[in-house]
């Protein structure tokens, strides 16, 4: 009986950025019991600033809440844009030649909001994917651009909207008994694992009562 959690994210999103030492720490203290996955849930333009300067103004707002000594770059936004499809395509495609953990994904948030790179360009996007992936770049762009991997993004995307949340990250924290945890728009650890230590202290006590009992009375 494992704990699953799933990480939905925007590769472009400046919170899932500041939200991956937290996923990070989480991964290295229970990767022996939580089975980890991140799911792209791609922004609108709802929740798009309109101009790179309301974007800096964001970043300011929260390097300052995250206690950053760095400001996120904003070289990369494209004004006007109502989303981003190449950076979250790039990560999603290289699932298919075996890269299914965060490297893609991290190496792109990070080439776009720390370095300025313009990784909302699919041939910049795909240099940075192979390069952390080891692919070949036009091997990784021709599939990240094909119908299947767009709606496999945006199925994602749609299973976050019905979960009836706005923000990214957000955590879904499932149990092999039912029970479910939803932490919308955190960056910290502190709350996920104090979550993660009461399921599975309960799956424990299941376990226990499993061995004394056995299976319910017909």
């Amino acid at each position: 009986m494992r704990l699953t959690m799933t990480n939905y994210l925007d590769v472009i999103s400046s919170w899932c950025h500041w939200a991956i030492p937290a996923w990070n720490e989480l991964r290295e203290k229970y990767g022996d019991r939580v089975d980890f996955q991140w799911r792209v849930a791609l922004m609108d333009k709802t929740g798009l600033p309109k101009t790179r300067a309301h974007t800096e103004w964001y970043y300011r707002r929260s390097g300052m809440l995250m206690r950053s000594p760095q400001m996120l770059h904003a070289g990369w936004v494209k004004p006007g844009s109502a989303e981003y499809l190449a950076p979250n395509c790039v990560a999603e495609a290289a699932r298919d030649f075996g890269i299914v953990d965060d490297r893609v994904w991290i190496a792109l948030s990070t080439a776009g909001l720390r370095q300025g790179k313009r990784f909302t360009h699919w041939d910049v996007a795909a240099e940075v994917g192979a390069e952390a992936a080891g692919l070949e770049p036009e091997h990784l762009l021709e599939h990240a651009k094909t119908p299947a991997i767009e709606a496999r993004v945006r199925q994602s995307t749609a299973e976050f909207h019905a979960l009836q949340v706005t923000q990214r990250p957000t955590f879904v924290i499932n149990t092999p008994i039912g029970d479910r945890a939803i932490f919308s728009g955190f960056a910290k650890a502190a709350p996920l694992a104090a979550t993660l230590d009461a399921m599975l202290d309960d799956i424990v006590g299941y376990r226990a009562h499993a061995a004394h009992f056995g299976d319910p009375p017909a």
